[in-house]
């Protein structure tokens, strides 16, 4: 076999492996739908591009689709791109090598994912575009020599490699200026859709095993509830103090240097995520200002006034601000309020979406609107009411618990539920899952957020949640088996994603808190420095909390109220999925006995270059002493 024909195998199962990787991935609809809208954007992105030679967007969306969302995905828009731009820019032999180019820009992606922990900055980002374009360009020049023919050589592929660095020194330098601009917002997008839409089935037991050990639960809990009879609602709230004392303290240490909150300890600060964490910290009793260390998190904010754009930046901000009893009419030279009621549409509604509304509700009442100013508003949430008794994202879309969790909390803020809050709270009861949670979509699996804000649609309609039970589980066991052992919750039994944001949002559920929040006073001078381990007994940690909002000079002025508010311009309420939100491409762990994505993407490549170097080696040796060919 000739040195063309192995390269031509090779490049022909790089292709055929990696959509058959992604077929066996099983991919939902969401995702389906988003590779085919980022392959879309690829397309664009060359075409647009196309009158200057070889800079091009494509290869930085490729990989940060590999980055946020995974190999397969990422190996699929690679693909996909090469191939339906080519339809405009011309067919030809180069094609399957451009294919595979791009697919394998996705693969590499995932693996630099793999091996940061997705937590490149925006120059890290960068530096990989450039690379990934250098690569990409190598790439071609050897598929012009194996293509067109002439003698198959390094010293001839050096040649070649030699002319074309103009281009892909062009390349590199495009795809670093794209990353610069963009890599980051796409990222942060990317990520925040892939968190709220994806999960990963589990191995159940055997029938045989499986009803034998729930035989043997049944049995057991029985004889435990006879013997310790029946729980005490005291020691339950008391359990629940302690768990949010400790997720209190966990995210406490969470907190950046610059005073902000990533998705994770160590990630980059980001608004979102610091508004989220002041939530979380606030509903449990503890004022940001308080936090100590040079910079605060009302500082980073501060520092980020300008990035605060969308709808949903400034419906967030304004709750996280008010609830540390910041003004919110004057914040860096920002009246936050007015260039939030400026979007409100004339129906009442914002951008005609149930999450956003209802958190414009909270915003506009933190900010001391009476109910007469969100009237209007909440006259738009109850006409978007399905007749299951939930709401969507929008109207007429299937209702979920997050968005009917946060519909519920709007409706009272707004000055009364009605009849509304009555058929929203016998949804909530139906659609809880067996184990005691809520999922995102009925037909999902549970998980931490989803069931945070079923508890607290529950809390503003009057229920008691711990009433609320399927399969003998509450919202709030569901929740307490998510806890880690260091304090903080996780997503699902099967993923561990955001915790910084996922742990902000339960530790809101778990306080027993609805929004909007009421703004917490500043800790005594002489006790501010104390831990919150400590703090958390006397503070109250877990306690439902409604305190007399702060007078204005307080911190910046008017002492609103405060209130919560979803990470916004996301499909979902509260958090929203995308921005960031368990998991269809979700590497498995090594504890899961099998290997992770990373350990096979990095396989793949090892395998490859081992393939294509041998190859290479290989005709060399075959034809060594043959009289070189011209081109």
């Amino acid at each position: 076999m000739t040195w063309q024909a192995v390269t031509l195998v090779i490049l022909a199962a790089v292709l055929v492996g990696g959509f058959a990787w992604y077929e066996r991935s099983r991919p939902p609809s969401r995702i389906v739908a988003l590779v085919a809208a980022l392959a879309a954007l690829a397309v664009a992105g060359r075409l647009v591009f196309a009158p200057i030679p070889n800079v091009l967007a494509t290869t930085d969306i490729v990989l940060f689709t590999g980055y946020a969302v995974g190999g397969g995905p990422g190996f699929v828009v690679g693909a996909l791109t090469a191939l339906v731009s080519n339809f405009w820019l011309g067919q030809g032999p180069w094609t399957p090598w451009q294919m595979a180019g791009w697919g394998m820009v996705g693969v590499g992606g995932a693996a630099l994912a793999g091996a940061t922990g997705r937590r490149l900055g925006r120059f890290g980002l960068a530096a990989a575009c450039g690379i990934a374009g250098l690569a990409y360009g190598a790439l071609l020049d050897l598929s012009v020599m194996v293509t067109y023919g002439g003698e198959q050589s390094l010293e001839r592929y050096i040649a070649i490699s030699a002319r074309g660095i103009p281009f892909n020194v062009a390349h590199a330098a495009g795809n670093v200026a794209l990353a610069l601009v963009a890599g980051p917002a796409l990222v942060r997008m990317l990520l925040r859709f892939r968190a709220r839409c994806e999960f990963r089935w589990r191995r159940t037991l055997e029938p045989t095993a499986a009803c034998a050990l729930a035989a043997l639960a049944i049995g057991a809990g029985g004889l435990l509830s006879v013997i310790a009879g029946p729980r005490d609602a005291s020691a339950t709230e008391a359990q629940a103090a302690g768990a949010a004392g400790d997720a209190r303290a966990w995210l406490r240490d969470a907190q950046n240097g610059d005073g902000g909150f990533g998705t994770a300890p160590g990630g980059s600060s980001s608004a979102a995520m610091t508004g989220w964490a002041m939530l979380g910290l606030e509903a449990s009793g503890r004022n940001p200002l308080d936090l100590g260390g040079a910079r605060t998190p009302v500082d980073y904010l501060r520092a980020k006034a300008g990035d605060v754009r969308s709808t949903g930046d400034l419906e967030r901000t304004i709750l996280a601000l008010a609830g540390a009893g910041v003004g919110v009419r004057d914040f860096a030279g920002r009246d936050l309020v007015a260039a939030l009621r400026a979007r409100r549409a004339g129906n009442g509604s914002f951008q005609g979406q149930v999450n956003l509304t209802a958190f414009g509700i909270f915003a506009l009442r933190a900010s001391g609107a009476e109910g007469s100013v969100l009237n209007r508003s909440a006259s738009w949430l109850r006409r978007a009411q399905n007749g299951d008794g939930g709401w969507g994202y929008q109207p007429e879309q299937p209702s979920e618990g997050d968005s009917t969790g946060a519909a519920l909390q709007a409706l009272v803020a707004a000055g009364g539920g009605g009849d509304a809050a009555s058929e929203g709270d016998r949804y909530l009861d139906r659609s809880q899952g067996r184990d005691g949670g809520w999922a995102l979509a009925e037909s999902g699996p549970t998980n931490s957020q989803s069931t945070a804000w079923a508890i607290q649609g529950l809390l503003a309609a009057g229920r008691n949640p711990e009433s609320v039970t399927r399969g003998g589980h509450s919202p709030f066991d569901y929740l307490d088996a998510r806890r880690a052992s260091d304090g903080h919750y996780r997503y699902s039994a099967a993923s561990d994603q955001t915790p910084v944001w996922v742990t902000a949002q339960v530790l809101i559920a778990v306080s027993r808190e609805t929004f909007p929040l009421t703004a917490v006073p500043r800790a005594p001078q002489s006790t501010s420095s104390t831990g919150d381990a400590a703090s958390s007994k006397s503070s109250g940690d877990g306690v439902s909390r409604k305190q007399p909002a702060r007078q204005a000079g307080a911190a910046e002025g008017d002492g609103n109220r405060p209130g919560a508010a979803p990470q916004a311009e996301r499909r979902r309420p509260a958090a929203p999925p995308g921005d960031p939100e368990a998991p269809p491409f979700e590497p498995a762990s090594a504890a899961d006995g099998g290997p992770s994505t990373r350990d096979i993407v990095l396989g793949g490549l090892g395998l490859l270059a081992f393939g294509l170097t041998a190859g290479f080696f290989l005709y060399r040796r075959r034809v060594s002493g043959a009289p070189p060919r011209g081109e």
